[in-house]
């Protein structure tokens, strides 16, 4: 089970990304029009929950998935600039499929809620993938931004190798597909994080 040590999470996301996040999770509540039942989850994992966290790497979309049949609206793009001044845009991923990669069943359970400007977490609740789920999520692609965001997360002090691959273990009980390709994943992605934690030497 993930660490409890943090019940805030700390954002480190470009203040202009997260301007830019937070109008695209208001137009999803306001797709909820007059609904008045209990609030509706969505849990954001994939790049844009490694940047929340991080700051590091841009993502052009969030992947997340949402706890109810939504029909969702169709502006679900913004541009904005980032604080570089370089112009971007910040879609959702419609999509996105949490069942396809690997994914501990309690991923969703211990996901950690955000309060995010203009949307009444009485409606939406947005909450985003732990850290370790976060990274266990990574290691059946396990492609170039896929090891970024996990050494970025580690060199947050976000994250651990054997948390890693105690979460990935168990999550290995419930993934069809190539198991042994994923246990790689996690010898190298283990090595990535502890390289990421070890204190750099002052030059």
């Amino acid at each position: 089970m993930p660490s409890k040590k943090k019940a805030r999470i700390e954002l480190k996301a470009d203040p202009e990304y997260w301007k830019a996040f937070a109008q695209l999770m208001a137009r999803i509540e306001a797709a909820l029009g007059d609904y008045a039942g209990p609030p509706v989850p969505v849990y954001v994992a994939g790049g844009a929950a490694s940047h929340l966290y991080t700051g590091a790497r841009f993502s052009h979309d969030i992947d997340a998935a949402i706890g109810r049949r939504l029909l969702l609206p169709r502006n679900l793009e913004v541009m904005y600039r980032d604080a570089g001044g370089s112009l971007r845009t910040l879609y959702f991923d419609r999509q996105y499929n949490d069942t396809l990669g690997l994914m501990h069943p309690d991923a969703q359970r211990d996901s950690l809620p955000i309060d995010v400007p203009g949307v009444d977490p009485k409606r939406l609740r947005v909450r985003v993938l732990a850290p370790v789920d976060l990274a266990v999520s990574k290691l059946a692609r396990f492609a170039d931004p896929d090891r970024a965001d996990i050494q970025a997360l580690a060199r947050a002090g976000l994250l651990s190798a054997g948390d890693l691959r105690k979460r990935a273990e168990d999550a290995l009980a419930g993934y069809i597909g190539r198991a042994r390709d994923v246990r790689v994943s996690i010898d190298l992605a283990c090595r990535l994080i502890e390289d990421a934690s070890r204190p750099r030497r002052r030059k």
